[in-house]
């Protein structure tokens, strides 16, 4: 079964699935796999028809049961120092290496090797494959997916949400939202000043003011936070603008986004944000420069993973894995959107979070070993 898994493996690393791109290649990759084993599929699409989810259930026809959902998009490996080709999986010194071995394939190959095993066995209860699109952008696919399964079913009971834990079992994490704003000022010879008109010295004061307000939130965490940092944290990752350094820049335009431990926490940054703009940096700007905005555009937002531990999916997990630890994380996952529709839900995963995002990615053979193990000992719970 091991040797299957990394030759699916290899076939799911070589298809390019960076978010920016399509993913259909490896969604019908996929599809030619389960279709001859029965499984009933629903296929979603993003409005492009570019990308799509894939939901395949084998089984019963009957709610209850336990979705794997993994997903398909990996992050970009521009600027990276690779060794290795990163769409060329190598099996080498126990590993294999490429991008998305660990983040997530290596979970997803797991299961569609997995597949014919369930197809052939007497299952009293379903077992669902969710691979999704996007969730490296802020989870648009599963949102869509989930959207559609909430409408025409099937309704599983648990989830395991397939991302890199070393099988340690995670009942909580942050949500992320992530926004981009875009600044329009005046544009004119530096010697002549823009009078804090110029989008890059509003876009400072903007990004000074997220500093205040992370300062705020990291005062007000909770006392009983589990989180690492315990507080709801901001981050500026991008910036760009301007042309010139004696021309003031006529626009600028950045990407942030918060990590909240709390639901009012975003509501609190957003309206601190907009008060800021509208009654300080805007009217300063247009003193200026009447035709200055300032727009901010949330790209995702996703909710946080509440604690359940004495959820189905937890006890489920804990006889799956043998493990009887809980713990959290601060980075997110899909596992909210499952949350939201109701069914109990645990983030557990081969390989090591150490690995994902990083060049030479690779995820060890032993742990694909002990995912599949994880997948027998599933196999026999839908048995039961």
């Amino acid at each position: 079964m091991l040797d299957r898994t990394v030759e699916i493996l290899s076939r799911l690393v070589a298809f390019p699935s960076v978010s920016s791109d399509t993913n259909l290649e490896l969604i019908d990759y996929a599809t030619q796999l389960l279709t001859p084993l029965g499984a009933r599929l629903i296929t979603t699409t993003d409005p492009g028809g570019t990308k799509a989810n894939l939901f395949a259930t084998i089984g019963p026809e009957i709610d209850g049961g336990v979705v794997l959902s993994g997903h398909t998009d990996v992050v970009p490996v521009e600027g990276q120092e690779w060794t290795r080709n990163p769409f060329l999986a190598e099996v080498d010194e126990g590993r294999v290496w490429g991008r998305g071995t660990t983040d997530m394939k290596g979970f997803i190959a797991c299961a569609l090797a997995m597949a014919p095993r369930f197809a052939a066995a007497d299952l009293t209860y379903p077992i669902h494959l969710a691979l999704t699109y996007d969730e490296e952008e802020g989870c648009h696919g599963a949102k869509i997916m989930l959207e559609e399964l909430a409408r025409s079913g099937p309704r599983p009971s648990a989830a395991i949400v397939g991302e890199p834990t070393g099988f340690d079992i995670v009942i909580a994490h942050k949500g992320c939202f992530e926004f981009t704003t875009e600044i329009a000022g005046v544009e004119r010879h530096a010697s002549m000043s823009a009078a804090g008109a110029g989008a890059i010295h509003a876009a400072v004061s903007f990004i000074a003011e997220l500093d205040r307000i992370a300062d705020e939130l990291a005062a007000r965490a909770p006392v009983d936070s589990p989180f690492d940092p315990p507080g709801t944290t901001i981050n500026v990752g991008t910036i760009s603008g301007g042309v010139a350094r004696n021309i003031t820049a006529g626009s600028t335009v950045f990407d942030w986004e918060m990590r909240p431990v709390e639901p009012g926490d975003a509501e609190f940054v957003l309206g601190r944000i907009d008060r800021f703009v509208e009654g300080w940096l805007l009217p300063k700007m247009r003193r200026e420069f009447p035709e200055a905005t300032v727009t901010t555009t949330t790209v995702g937002a996703v909710g946080e993973f509440s604690r359940d531990p004495e959820g189905r999916g937890v006890a489920l997990a804990r006889r799956l894995t043998g493990n009887d630890a809980l713990g959290v994380v601060s980075f997110g996952t899909e596992a909210g959107l499952f949350q939201d529709l109701g069914i109990s839900t645990v983030v557990c995963g081969p390989g090591s979070l150490d690995q994902a995002h990083k060049p030479d990615e690779f995820i060890e053979l032993t742990q694909l070993e002990q995912c599949l193990t994880v997948m027998e000992n599933l196999l026999t719970e839908l048995q039961a």
